[in-house]
């Protein structure tokens, strides 16, 4: 289907930002007519990563693993999974008891707030319609948003493919789609099939019409951005007609947003705009039952990058990924998405709506406003800081007058809201991905025309999580038996394949992938030292340490410390030596405090120790991406031994001595550990303190959010709300 550049104004009801935001935020504003009772409730899925691990590869020379059940699994190798931030391969079981689950509990309605594909492949795309087809034909009703993985890129992709699916002898096999170079140019261990192509829009939209993308006739209304329905009478027919792709787009350009917004830019910028592109636009709003509004918001932003061919504007090098745009990009190059928003909001408080939008991104920090304490402890572009919204974005986003939005992308469960100097309170609901530690999916309520619950629900339980556990012990057997040094770099722990339920196995999936990813990538040198040396006994101790003798000295001093200088810089030892000795007498002053803290919380210091360097680590990456969940899983002793850790550090510890940027091997053993494990405790204590994010209610009236839940752990972070910012 060959598409052209149809530029159209948005819906007749939409006007400039401004005047819009002047109409919302007024105290004048009329009361909103009552919403009808009984609008059912919807369940929200990020993030499922959908691998059709029964898939057709359409491909003679590999279709995967025989199994004992006829059947070929075409799946990635475990340690693809292990450094990963989703899972590969269980989560097509875990998606599917996310819908079972939901189905009994009375749920019809499902959104998928994008990412519903592992890369928008032809095997998992077609694989995921037969699946939401199946659910489809007993009553259930789909309606998707589109992630940065689907699509991948606007148009089509015929170079991907993936190095890692598993081969019945336990290795890794390269799949590439023909267009690959190794495809053109014949290697024989590269494996060519157009079932891993990436799809962009035109194929996405077309496969996946049933689920959202374009209106059912069993629908009270649907439209797009830029839907005109003559005299605002909604048909199915015009709908079908305004659906279409070439009446969908708008223009892209290098520095914005082009079409009816380009003059303006233009000016603004003093010179024109460049490398223009009409682009697929796949928003929709939709009223599936009566007085319920789900907007699906395209937030993809795949700005026309220095490779992109004027002569050949389709070419899919010729665009940016759109993970870390997000809706800080909305706002510059998709202004028509922000004066849509506005129209829907406020047609749907003026006709008695329920309205729940959600899109891919979230719109404000999702990390329980710890990203400035987090870019200063970790490295550089450490926890992908760089997505988080700009707080410029979650202003001019809460000012179209939106309340309630559903996000993911980040495979997080947290809640975070926002309120303005104006009055305008949204929230953002981030539902965690079915594919990670933490596995659960929303179910949000409207009680009244006000209040919603949401309900956060786990998947501890997932039938057939083991199913392929034998194939991953060919991988494991392999890997043990290989003295290839990339073989042996690869192996990972087989414990894994001991786990007894999906809940368990991603718990152990996330230490893995602390250890064998998380630590190289995001914590520097000295502070990864610590975190995988220390176990919990050691850093309250350590907490209370004051000593002279210095990390170069430590060496001499061996089985008291399981530190070393090997991250430090060398320096040179200024003033008078202590006796290394010293450190002996120290520690056991360090360890009376230690204990005595232990004592007046009401715990004992030798069971610190049980939180070993592996469970640290883990525990602080799982609850980064869990939250609320995570403490529960760590269970009450485990949280008050950490609350201990917390408040155990100086109030001012001292400076750390550096070289250059690099801290000096004559620091006092206790120094970097203090100054920097303060803040790395002061990060896990706002992460273990968020606003509510299992089950809670949302008071739109009263621009609160309260903890439904009265066994929910936390680590009691006093919240600080002010004006204008995340509160």
């Amino acid at each position: 289907m060959g598409l052209k550049m149809r530029l159209r104004p948005a819906h007749a009801g939409v006007v400039m930002v401004a005047a819009l935001v002047s109409a919302c935020s007024g105290k004048d504003t009329p009361p909103a007519p009552e919403v009808p009772a009984g609008v059912p409730s919807v369940a929200f899925m990020a993030d499922v990563h959908f691998e059709n691990v029964y898939g057709d590869l359409k491909s003679t020379s590999f279709a995967g693993i025989p199994t004992q059940e006829g059947r070929n699994a075409t799946i990635r190798t475990m340690y693809a999974q292990l450094t990963s931030t989703r899972l590969f391969n269980e989560n097509y079981f875990a998606f599917r008891a996310a819908l079972d689950d939901a189905y009994a509990q009375g749920v019809r309605l499902v959104a998928l707030p994008g990412d519903y594909s592992d890369d928008a492949q032809p095997i998992n795309i077609n694989g995921i319609a037969d699946l939401l087809h199946e659910y489809q034909a007993k009553g259930m009703r789909f309606f998707l948003a589109p992630g940065n993985h689907d699509p991948n890129e606007p148009y089509d992709d015929d170079e991907a493919g993936k190095n890692d699916f598993l081969t019945h002898e336990g290795k890794e096999q390269k799949v590439y789609a023909p267009g690959n170079a190794a495809c053109k140019a014949g290697d024989p261990s590269v494996v060519c099939t157009q079932e891993l192509m990436e799809q962009g829009y035109e194929k996405l939209l077309t496969t996946l019409s049933d689920f959202g993308y374009m209106p059912n006739k069993a629908d009270l209304h649907w439209e797009t951005p830029f839907s005109q329905y003559a005299n605002g009478q909604y048909s199915h027919e015009e709908a079908v007609i305004q659906g279409a792709l070439e009446n969908r787009q708008f223009e892209m350009c290098a520095e914005g947003e082009g079409g009816r917004y380009k003059a303006a830019g233009e000016t603004a910028l003093g010179r024109a705009y460049t490398r223009c592109s009409s682009i697929i636009d796949a928003s929709y709003l939709v009223e599936p039952v009566k007085g319920l509004w789900l907007l699906s918001i395209d937030a993809n932003v795949f700005i026309p990058n220095s490779k992109f061919d004027p002569a050949n504007p389709r070419a899919f090098k010729g665009f940016d990924g759109a993970g870390n745009a997000g809706w800080n990009k909305v706002l510059t190059h998709k202004k028509h998405l922000l004066e849509w928003i506005q129209s829907v909001v406020e047609r749907a408080r003026t006709q008695g709506k329920h309205l729940m939008a959600f899109s891919h991104y979230p719109t404000m920090d999702f990390y329980a406003n710890q990203t400035q304490a987090m870019k200063a402890v970790f490295k550089p572009g450490a926890f992908q800081t760089a997505r988080v919204p700009e707080a410029a974005t979650t202003a001019a986003l809460a000012a179209t007058g939106l309340r309630l939005h559903i996000g993911g992308h980040m495979h997080f469960n947290g809640t975070n809201d926002y309120q303005d100097e104006a009055g305008h309170f949204l929230v953002n609901v981030q539902s965690p991905s079915l594919a990670v530690y933490g596995a659960a999916y929303k179910i949000v309520t409207y009680k009244d025309a006000d209040t919603v619950e949401v309900r956060t629900i786990g998947l501890n339980s997932v039938p057939r999580h083991d199913e392929l556990f034998p194939l991953y012990q060919t991988e494991y057997d392999h890997l043990q038996r290989s003295t290839a040094s990339g073989d042996v770099a690869k192996r990972w722990n087989r414990a894994i394949l001991d786990t007894k339920s999906y809940g368990d196995f991603t718990r152990y999936y996330f230490g893995e992938l602390s250890r064998l990813r998380f630590m190289d990538e995001y914590w520097p040198c000295e502070m990864k030292e610590a975190a995988t040396s220390l176990n919990a006994r050691q850093m309250l101790i350590l907490s209370q340490l004051r000593t002279r003798v210095t990390l170069a000295q430590l060496k001499d001093a061996p089985g008291i410390v399981p530190l070393s200088a090997a991250c430090m810089a060398k320096g040179t030892a200024t003033g008078e030596a202590v006796p290394v000795s010293q450190l002996s007498a120290d520690w056991a002053e360090a360890t009376a405090r230690a204990d005595a803290l232990a004592r007046a919380a009401g715990l004992n210091l030798d069971d610190f120790a049980s939180i070993t360097p592996y469970e640290f680590h883990g525990d602080f990456h799982r609850t980064v991406y869990a939250g609320e969940l995570a403490l529960r899983d760590m269970g009450p002793e485990r949280v008050r031994q950490y609350k201990v850790l917390m408040d155990a550090f100086p109030a001012s510890p001292a400076e750390i001595l550096k070289i250059g940027e690099q801290p000096s091997d004559q620091n006092p053993v206790h120094v970097p550990f203090q100054n920097q494990f303060k803040q790395v405790f002061a990060i896990f204590k706002g992460l273990g303190s968020a606003k509510p994010s299992d089950h809670f209610t949302i008071d739109f009236k009263n621009k609160k959010v309260s903890n439904a839940n009265d066994s929910a752990l936390s680590f009691n972070q006093a919240h600080a709300p002010g004006s204008g910012r995340p509160r």
